[in-house]
């Protein structure tokens, strides 16, 4: 899908989806791991990585 590094940066890089809500946030993938970041939007702290087709 993605055809060069800069739009998959963009799109896939640090992003994560919400698996409560299902709202998308920008967050450094060690403060993920650790448990460090919520969603803004219901609080939960389960976060995944946003899909790539």
């Amino acid at each position: 899908m993605v055809k060069f590094p800069e739009a998959e940066a963009r799109l896939f890089r640090n992003i994560f989806v919400c698996r409560k809500c299902k709202s998308k946030l920008r967050a450094p993938n060690l403060k993920v791991v650790q448990g460090k970041v919520s969603c803004r939007k219901c609080g939960a702290k389960a976060l995944r990585p946003v899909r790539r087709k």
